[in-house]
This record gives structure tokens, C-alpha cells and sequence, in this order.
């Protein structure tokens, strides 16, 4: 299992944090799961509504339940917003 990191940055006391996602064997992934409810063999995702790169959690305010369909179409709308930039 390889770890692929997507942020790193400093919280308020200026701790270095770093963030990774690893497919369905994420931690980070797994809790969110958990905190949304998600059952195992669910199909359904959990979505951060401001994603953990940008300093969301994974506490119940900022997790959703969507569809796999939905969660790719934000991925999409997502990289089109990042190649803009």
C-alpha cells in the first residue's frame, strides 16, 4: 500500500500536517466513512465538503453522502477549476 500526499501545511500552532489519501484503505477515507454513517458494502461515498487539502476534517459538519457518479463529476469539476489557474 502506497501513501500519495496531497498537502502539506502548517495548522494554527504551526505543526507541520501532512494529509494523505490511499484509494479505500485510507485511514482518513475510512473514518469519514464512519462518520457519515456508511456501512460496509455501501456503495455510496463520503464527501468532504471542503476537502481535507484544504484544511476540512473529517467531523460529521463536513462530510456528505453522494453517489460515486456525484463524487466523480466534483473530481472533474475540480481539475478543470485547478487547470484554469
Amino acid at each position: 500500500m502506497e501513501n500519495a500526499i496531497i498537502s502539506a501545511s502548517a495548522d494554527e500552532s504551526g505543526k507541520r500536517r501532512t494529509e494523505t489519501n490511499v484509494e479505500r484503505n485510507d485511514p482518513c477515507e475510512n473514518k469519514a466513512r464512519r462518520e457519515a454513517g456508511l456501512k460496509v458494502g455501501d456503495p455510496r461515498e463520503a464527501d468532504h465538503k471542503t476537502p481535507l487539502a484544504n484544511g476540512g476534517s473529517n467531523s460529521k459538519s463536513n462530510i456528505r453522502v453522494v453517489s460515486k457518479k456525484t463524487n466523480a463529476q466534483k473530481e472533474v469539476q475540480r481539475k478543470k477549476r485547478e487547470a484554469k489557474k
